[in-house]
């Protein structure tokens, strides 16, 4: 049986290219799609358009014209619509058109530049549905406990990764203490969902020296 593609997508290590802005953490949509891509060449990325139709000229003379706009609105705000197709697999993701607050945009005010940098963000949000970078978002829904479980999830990912990459038998001691405090043969943080551990294995991450 084929190895689940969602969970090799999400296994892939992103934490490194990972970067915060307004408060908020964010994956580029250019490192979630290279990432995608390096697996996955035959992925593909669709942005939808809205059919626009109006009258030009005046009551005495006018003609109908129709085209096609890369975002929709409702007359009050908009959105943009974008999907990622992987394994013949396509996801979704519809995202408001927002300003630099995170705040949406009345529909008069929107220009292509909104539009193009919410379709970054969209095709990220796409990607993550595939797994790449989903890690991001998994806080944004949940309850205060549970975010504070995510946050500490993400802190010992990155610890691990940084002690891991002193030496080998750093990495090897990292694994060890992970998989002895989680009480779990993988020793991974991200399916951890006591925060008495979590922050146990913070502590001894950040006590782990380099050994030689």
């Amino acid at each position: 049986m084929a190895e689940n593609y969602f969970k090799l997508l999400y296994d892939v290590d992103v934490s490194g290219k990972v970067k915060e802005k307004n408060g908020l953490s964010f994956l580029s949509w250019a490192a979630a799609w290279a990432e995608i891509k390096k697996r996955h060449p035959d992925a593909t990325y669709k942005i939808y358009h809205q059919t626009i139709t109006r009258h030009v000229g005046d009551e005495n003379s006018w003609y109908e014209t129709t085209f096609e706009r890369p975002w929709f609105d409702d007359g009050r705000s908009g959105w943009v619509k974008t999907s990622v197709t992987v394994n013949g697999i396509e996801h979704i993701e519809e995202l408001a058109i927002m300003n630099f607050s995170n705040k949406s945009i009345e529909a008069e005010k929107i220009t292509s530049t909104d539009a193009t940098k919410s379709f970054q963000r969209a095709i990220t949000k796409a990607c993550a549905r595939h797994g790449i970078g989903l890690f991001v978002y998994e806080g944004e829904d949940l309850p205060e406990e549970l975010k504070v479980t995510a946050k500490l999830q993400a802190e010992c990912m990155d610890l691990m990764k940084k002690k891991s990459a002193l030496s080998e038998k750093t990495k090897e001691k990292v694994a060890e203490i992970c998989k002895e405090v989680l009480a779990d043969e993988n020793g991974d943080p991200r399916i951890c969902e006591n925060n008495e551990k979590l922050e146990d294995l913070k502590k001894k991450l950040l006590a782990t020296r380099k050994i030689a």
